[in-house]
């Protein structure tokens, strides 16, 4: 007896009428399918087409097209190129504000001695003449007794020069009536002579001594009077290098500084290749790093007279009016100075794109077609900017709506 372990035998699918249709049905609607993706993917890719069609293209020659329906057409303006009587050149210097040369001066201690009281304090608005210093030293009494001794000696040369004149018209006197020698006549006359002389030094030595009094601010005939140190000129103390007390030695170390500061200097470094630039008594522009909105008016005073070997730059020297006091010394600011002017080509800045490091500007053939034209400018003039090369007066270029053809 055998046992069969594999079971009964599976039968073969029988494939009847409405088995194939089911199979028919499935296969059209896949087709259906299929043809409706294609379709709808083509109509897709159709749409940006459209949208593209009034697109500017560039040609193979460079030139950039945009349709007649475009509406970056629209958006763009055209003008011509224009002309203006510009500067031809113009130097930027760096510099600082500094205080006139001509019109600062250092107090000096005329005589050595002791401070007894600093007048005037830094800040002060003072007067020339006015007492700023006041010390107390020997040279005062000295000064005082200087004067009283040429005071006397000038009394006593007179009184000689009078007795000598007395003598020579009694001389003279007796010699017209043969009285008297002439010789006796000279000798008087000798006298009269010695005796003017006499007289005159004394005076001058009294005068001298009265010129000192009054340079220390003395009054002739009292002693003990302290010394007084006066302003120079009028002006503002600016620097006070002396305390009440100390004792001054050194007259040639200043006590303080006083400076007219309603008129300053502005100091620039120029570039030697742009010296030519500056010329004396020409108008200049400062601008301050205090003041960036404001243009200062000034006017070169004064241009050095040697190059600095280091730098390569030239001294120049701007007058600067300053009445109220707000250009304040050693404030930072650059010096500008234009050339002659010149007939020059210019553009409005909105003309000009930057494209791959180039300054670009658009330039029409035709309506609707634009090339590039690479420029060189010059610096800025106000609201247009100088074309050096690139474009010539009359050419059409695109001043408003440039962007939208650049990187095209």
């Amino acid at each position: 007896m055998t046992c069969d372990h594999a079971g009964p035998r599976a039968k073969p699918p029988r494939w009847n009428a409405a088995g194939r249709f089911r199979v028919v049905s499935f296969l059209v609607l896949l087709s259906v399918s299929v043809t409706l993706e294609t379709a709808c993917g083509r109509q897709g890719d159709t749409a940006p087409l459209a949208d593209r069609a009034g697109a500017a293209t560039t040609t193979a020659a460079g030139i950039i097209v945009v349709p007649p329906d475009s509406p970056q057409l629209k958006q763009l303006r055209v003008a011509p190129v224009g002309v203006a009587d510009l500067p031809s050149d113009e130097v930027t210097a760096p510099g600082r504000v500094i205080i006139d040369p001509n019109r600062v001066s250092r107090v000096l201690l005329p005589v050595s001695g002791r401070i007894v009281s600093v007048l005037a304090a830094l800040g002060a608005v003072v007067e020339a003449g006015q007492p700023v210093v006041t010390v107390d030293s020997p040279d005062a009494d000295s000064a005082v007794a200087t004067y009283l001794q040429a005071q006397a000696a000038e009394r006593q040369a007179t009184a000689t020069l009078a007795k000598a004149e007395e003598d020579l018209r009694r001389a003279t006197e007796l010699h017209e009536r043969g009285a008297v020698a002439t010789k006796d006549l000279l000798g008087a006359r000798n006298d009269v002579a010695q005796a003017q002389g006499a007289a005159e030094a004394a005076r001058a030595a009294r005068e001298q001594g009265r010129r000192r009094l009054e340079l220390f601010g003395l009054k002739p005939g009292e002693f003990k009077q302290p010394i007084l140190v006066r302003a120079p000129i009028d002006g503002k103390v600016i620097d006070v290098n002396v305390a009440s007390g100390e004792y001054r030695t050194d007259t040639t170390a200043p006590l303080m500084t006083i400076a007219q500061l309603d008129r300053v200097w502005f100091a620039a470094e120029v570039p030697e290749a742009s010296i030519r630039l500056i010329r004396m008594g020409e108008p200049v522009r400062i601008t301050l790093i205090a003041f960036p909105e404001e243009v200062i008016a000034g006017r070169v005073t004064r241009v050095a007279d040697v190059l600095d070997p280091q730098t390569r730059t030239v001294k120049a020297y701007a007058e600067l009016s300053n009445p109220g006091g707000r250009l304040r010394p050693d404030m930072f600011g650059t010096l500008r100075a234009t050339g002659p002017e010149q007939r020059q080509t210019v553009l409005p800045p909105s003309a000009i794109v930057e494209e791959y490091g180039k300054r670009t500007v658009f330039r029409e053939r035709a309506p609707g077609q634009f090339e590039r034209r690479e420029v060189t400018l010059g610096p800025p003039a106000g609201d247009v900017v100088p074309v050096r090369q690139g474009v010539a007066p009359g050419d059409r270029v695109v001043i408003d709506g440039a962007l939208l053809l650049k990187d095209r």
